[in-house]
C-alpha cells in the first residue's frame, strides 16, 4: 500500500486546525497578562496596597498584581480589579484564605 505524503501548502488535518485555533487563543492570553501588570504598575503605582512599601523600579519584580475577586481573566482596563502587592503581602494573602478553610473544616 503507498503511502501518501504531505506536500508543503497543503491543506491541513481538521485535527490540526483545531490545535492552530488553541496555539492562537494562548498566545493572545499570554499578551494579555503581560499586559495587564504593566497596566497596573503605571495604574497603581510601584507601592504595595497592603503594607504600603514602596519599590523602584530596580526592585519593581517584588510587586505581583493581586485580583481582588481571584479570577484572573476579569482584567478591566481600569484597573478596578486589580491591587499591586508585594510577593510576600500576596503570599499571605492567599495563605489566609487556605488557613482559614483548614480551621473552620475541624470544627
Amino acid at each position: 500500500m503507498a503511502r501518501r505524503r504531505h506536500r508543503l501548502g497543503a491543506r491541513r488535518p481538521e485535527s490540526l486546525a483545531g490545535a492552530d485555533d488553541l496555539l492562537d487563543e494562548i498566545r493572545k492570553t499570554r499578551l494579555t497578562k503581560a499586559g495587564y501588570r504593566e497596566r497596573s504598575l503605571e495604574l497603581h503605582g510601584l507601592v504595595c496596597a497592603k503594607c504600603a512599601r514602596q519599590f523602584s523600579h530596580k526592585d519593581r519584580h517584588l510587586l505581583t498584581v493581586h485580583h481582588k475577586d481571584g479570577n484572573h481573566d476579569n482584567n478591566p482596563p481600569d484597573g478596578s480589579n486589580w491591587e499591586n502587592l508585594c510577593v510576600y503581602c500576596h503570599d499571605d494573602e492567599h495563605s489566609r484564605k487556605l488557613l482559614g478553610g483548614y480551621y473552620s473544616d475541624g470544627d
